[in-house]
């Protein structure tokens, strides 16, 4: 497969802080790709500067072979880059079908049906809360709403942000396989996430960060098996 998203040096910093320090890595089409570390790692700095959100201290984001390092964030909407953020940030004074609706605001609502029809497939939970408040939902029913939001925007890739963080082990699982499905869909992902094991199991290919530099990759399998991995995160 090649290579959607390439990124090469990338390094964020807070004030005198370097949170991230000259990375380089890629995210392979069709692919789930997991960013793994321990809290306060950079993983998700990695996201906000793939994202425009944050400004970046140095490198090279590449997406599809266009340059998007300097794009405002809006721009990399466009471009297809759809992130799900940790906390899930829905609208919870909002209705369900309303925060879903915002979601497709890119593409002018076209498609609407299908795409409220895609969702429900992926989270039936969201079609029978659909005329509630989102505040009203559990947390595991608010991560799906996020996802689902997102991916009424039809993106291309998807970059989702401790998806599981909070979440009961059950709706872990849920959550998980709802993404294995959209990947197998077709869709890129990206995950960042401190679930280590639920990540690797998922990905095609890891990542893992430590202390705002990359410590190791290979594939999901490869990493899982990984003495370093073993010991630091599964508590082997």
């Amino acid at each position: 497969m090649s290579a959607v998203l390439e990124v090469r040096g990338l390094t964020v910093r807070y004030g005198h802080v370097e949170a991230v320090r000259g990375i380089d890595f890629d995210l392979e089409l069709g692919g789930i790709t997991a960013l793994v570390g321990a809290n306060g790692a950079g993983k998700s700095s990695t996201l906000l500067a793939l994202s425009g959100l944050v400004p970046k201290a140095g490198g090279t984001i590449r997406f599809d072979g266009e340059d998007i390092t300097r794009l405002p964030p809006h721009r990399v909407v466009d471009r297809g880059i759809i992130q799900v953020p940790e906390g899930r940030a829905i609208l919870t004074q909002m209705t369900v079908r309303e925060n879903l609706i915002l979601g497709a605001y890119r593409h002018g609502n076209n498609g609407l049906p299908a795409d409220f029809d895609y969702v429900f497939s992926l989270f039936p939970r969201l079609k029978e809360r659909l005329d509630g408040l989102a505040g009203n939902l559990s947390g595991g029913e608010q991560q799906m709403l996020a996802i689902g939001r997102a991916l009424m925007a039809k993106p291309r890739l998807l970059l989702l942000d401790e998806p599981s963080m909070g979440l009961a082990p059950l709706l872990v699982q849920e959550i998980f396989r709802a993404l294995r499905a959209i990947n197998a869909d077709g869709l890129t992902l990206f995950l960042v996430e401190q679930n280590v094991r639920q990540a690797l199991k998922s990905a095609q290919h890891g990542y893992v960060l430590e202390n705002g530099s990359l410590a190791l990759s290979g594939t999901g399998a490869e990493l899982l098996d990984h003495p370093r991995v073993l010991q630091a995160y599964l508590g082997v």
